[in-house]
C-alpha cells in the first residue's frame, strides 16, 4: 500500500530544496546537499511503500455493542454446556498461526453467563475481513482459568470454531480457522468434556 502522505511530504522537501538552490543566500554547502538529493526523487514512492505508515493496519477486535457500525460482526454460539455455573470464556484470535493459544496472542476475549439449556453467545465486532479462530472454554468455578487435571486432562468444557478437535491436546490453528467477509458471520461451537 502507497503511503502517499509520505510521498507528498518528500515531494514538498525536495520543492523546498529546489527553491532554496535559486536564493542567493544558500551557499555552495546547501547547493552540494540538495544537489545530491535529487538524483534520488525517483525511489521516492519506494522508500513510502517499505515505510511503518506504508504497512497494513493491524487487525483489532472487541464486543459488538462497542464496535463501529457497518464493522464485520462475528457471532459466535455455544451449545452443549452441562450446567448454567459460571461463565463461557469465549477467545478470538486472528490470522497469524503462532499466536493461536499463546499468551499474549488474543484479538479479543469475552466471559458470558450460560443461559439455560446449556447454550452462551458471544459477539465480536472486527476492523477487518480476514481469517479468525475461536477457542472456548466453560469456565464453571468463575476463576478465569481452564482448569486441567494433574496428569493435564480438560476439568471443564472446551471447544473450537469448526467444532475442530485434536488427536493429543488443542486442535491446529488450520483446523480452527475460518473466513469472515465484510458481511460478518455465525461461528457454531459445540463443548466437549
Amino acid at each position: 500500500m502507497l503511503n502517499v502522505a509520505l510521498v507528498m511530504q518528500g515531494l514538498e522537501y525536495l520543492s523546498e530544496r529546489w527553491k532554496l538552490l535559486a536564493s542567493p543566500a544558500v551557499g555552495d554547502e546547501g547547493r552540494r546537499a540538495t544537489m545530491v538529493l535529487l538524483p534520488l526523487l525517483p525511489l521516492l514512492p519506494l522508500l513510502a511503500l517499505a515505510s511503518p505508515a506504508g504497512a497494513a493496519t493491524p487487525v483489532t477486535a472487541t464486543a459488538c455493542a462497542a464496535g463501529p457500525a457497518g464493522a464485520p460482526q462475528i457471532q459466535v454460539r455455544v451449545h452443549g454446556a452441562r450446567s448454567t455455573q459460571g461463565n463461557m470464556t469465549v477467545t478470538l484470535y486472528g490470522s497469524d498461526p503462532a499466536r493461536f493459544l499463546a499468551s499474549g496472542g488474543k484479538l479479543a476475549r469475552q466471559r458470558v453467563p450460560v443461559q439455560p439449556g446449556g447454550k452462551a453467545e458471544a459477539c465480536f465486532s472486527v476492523s477487518a475481513p480476514g481469517i479468525y479462530a475461536v477457542a472456548i472454554y466453560h469456565d464453571e468455578n468463575n476463576d478465569h482459568d481452564f482448569n486441567l487435571s494433574v496428569i493435564g486432562m480438560p476439568q471443564e468444557g472446551y471447544g473450537f470454531s469448526n467444532d475442530a478437535q485434536g488427536r493429543f491436546g488443542a486442535p491446529s490453528f488450520e483446523a480452527v480457522r475460518f473466513r469472515v467477509e465484510q458481511a460478518g458471520g455465525v461461528v457454531p461451537v459445540l463443548l466437549r468434556y
